[in-house]
């Protein structure tokens, strides 16, 4: 008996595995300083630390593993220590990643210290820093680790820049249902980007599968080429949300098929504040199905819809839908095709929405009618509109009173874009009588590329200097004169960096109806001399 307690104590010494000894520790910190300061697979994706930074974070990481596995350690049962060393490994490993992923930070030991005890209690889980990637099943092993952690806090993840292959596809989809009822975001924009059609839609219904039946508030399916096929592969997933408030299908091919597909599989819209479908191809008779969406979203705030192929048809549809969207905060219907009779409709719909604080109505082929109807409407709707944008819509002075009574009474505008368009001095002149009173919360107006001349672009450069809040006024693509290009720089002799480049500002422009005289002056003093006086903020 007494023969074999001395074997007993060194058997029970020997399988001992916690605390590690100091200088285990400190070897482990100078192992973790060459893994973040190194070429390593991850330093090769997210970028290296110098060594001085490396060595700062690897002493907190350690001290913040240390301290979670040797509280785990003191609740062991058994007490052997092997769980506690598997742990402080699995924090080490997670905590580098993360460090990696955020980029070089400030050498600030407090600083440090704080992203790192950040990093145990993530809920954002981001792997999309760096190039874009492929991964394939064992870095998809690697990367996800933190997702297998029992007890993990993560509700948002971005897979996004990251092309995930049949194989890792496998890998993640078991980690994703395990996790899936406690997600409330989740981003697979560009997640399978130079793969295969077929291993594509094959990657794409392993993740649709393994998140079923999650409650998302957030979906972002972007930037996948997904056509008809590619949304019906997201099927069982779109098919289970009932809570979705957010969900985006920007540059991902949707078609009139497509659009067809996802008002089909999208039935609970009832919460759904943001719907984005940006550079599509949607056309027409998809935007009609968009439409049916909208009018099963009472709660939108945020609508895009921009660079989509919608001609009248469409957008007539959508127009008529937006009518019932009387939460709507933002608008973005830019580089689609409505012309004239989509604009009046528009019109109709924007008088029901006083939430409204930013809209987009460039390229739309609106002309003097269309944005007519609209700025009568806007100047009697959305009290708090802050950004305007009708670019490129042929508007031309025939429609300046109306837009310019508009802007006079959108006392919180901040950003006017109405270049392209084909305005010149006697539209300009009453839309800058228009910014003079008030207005301080003016940050940039663009009238580039409206024809104008001197007395034009004088009269907006002397209502705009003075705003506090200035940063730009771009008045190029101009047919200004050299001298009224020096009288435009000395308005803004006290700030010139709040005047826009004129380099593409041509003094011999000319167009059909130029005033007479050499150099147009005349005709702009004449000019400014009549609508001296014009008074915009009395009706039409």
């Amino acid at each position: 008996m007494d023969a074999e307690t001395p074997n007993s104590q060194r058997r029970h010494v020997t399988i001992k595995l916690w605390p590690p000894s100091p200088n285990t520790r400190q070897m482990l910190v100078e192992r973790m300083t060459k893994n973040l300061s190194t070429p390593t697979i991850f330093t090769r994706k997210y970028g290296s630390l110098s060594e001085n930074e490396a060595s700062e974070y690897a002493k907190e990481i350690e001290e913040s593993a240390f301290a979670d596995a040797n509280q785990h350690y003191e609740q062991e049962p058994d007490g052997d220590g092997s769980s506690a060393v598997q742990l402080y490994a699995r924090e080490c490993s997670k905590l580098i990643l993360e460090v990696l992923k955020r980029g070089p930070g400030v050498e600030d030991k407090g600083i440090v210290k704080s992203q790192v005890v950040s990093a145990v209690g993530e809920t954002f889980f981001d792997i999309s820093k760096g190039q874009r990637a492929f991964i394939e099943a064992d870095e998809a092993k690697t990367l996800l680790i933190p997702l297998k952690e029992p007890g993990n806090s993560h509700t948002e993840l971005c897979f996004s820049n990251r092309s995930f292959g049949l194989g890792a596809a496998h890998v993640a989809g078991p980690i994703l249902a395990s996790i899936k009822n406690q997600l409330k975001k989740v981003d697979l924009s560009d997640f399978v980007a130079g793969r295969p059609e077929a291993e594509a839609l094959d990657v794409m219904n392993i993740f649709s599968a393994a998140l079923e039946g999650s409650h998302l508030t957030c979906l972002n399916l972007s930037d996948n080429a997904l056509g008809e096929k590619g949304v019906r592969a997201f099927g069982k997933l779109l098919q289970s949300q009932t809570s979705l408030e957010e969900l985006y299908l920007m540059n991902d091919g949707i078609s009139e098929e497509a659009a067809r597909a996802v008002c089909e599989l999208v039935p609970s819209t009832e919460k759904l504040k943001v719907l984005q479908f940006h550079n599509n191809m949607t056309g027409d008779e998809g935007a009609v199905a968009i439409s049916e969406i909208l009018r099963r979203s009472p709660l939108l705030e945020d609508f895009r819809c921009s660079s989509t192929r919608v001609g009248s048809v469409g957008g007539v549809a959508l127009s008529e839908a937006l009518g019932g969207c009387k939460n709507l905060k933002k608008l973005d219907l830019r580089d689609n095709m409505f012309g004239v009779e989509a604009g009046v409709k528009l019109s109709e719909a924007l008088s029901k929405h006083e939430y409204l604080t930013e809209v987009y109505l460039s390229y739309l082929n609106l002309e003097d009618e269309g944005a007519i109807a609209i700025a009568n409407t806007l100047k009697e709707a959305a009290p708090s509109l802050g950004v305007l944008e009708m670019a490129g819509n042929d508007i031309t002075a025939e429609a300046a009173p109306s837009v310019a009574a508009c802007i006079a009474a959108k006392k919180a505008l901040a950003k006017l874009n109405l270049s392209e368009n084909e305005l010149k001095d006697d539209g300009a002149i009453p839309i800058s009588k228009a910014l003079e009173e008030g207005h301080d919360q003016v940050t940039d107006i663009d009238m580039s590329q409206n024809s104008l001349r001197r007395a034009g672009a004088r009269s907006l450069a002397q209502a705009l200097v003075h705003k506090p809040e200035l940063k730009l006024l771009n008045v190029n693509g101009n047919f200004i004169s050299d001298e009224g290009i020096d009288e435009l720089k000395d308005i803004f002799k006290e700030s010139p960096e709040k005047l826009g480049p004129l380099d593409e500002n041509d003094p011999e422009g000319n167009d059909d109806d130029r005033e007479s005289g050499d150099d147009g002056e005349g005709g702009e003093d004449e000019l400014e001399s009549k609508l001296k006086n014009l008074d915009v903020n009395q009706d039409e």
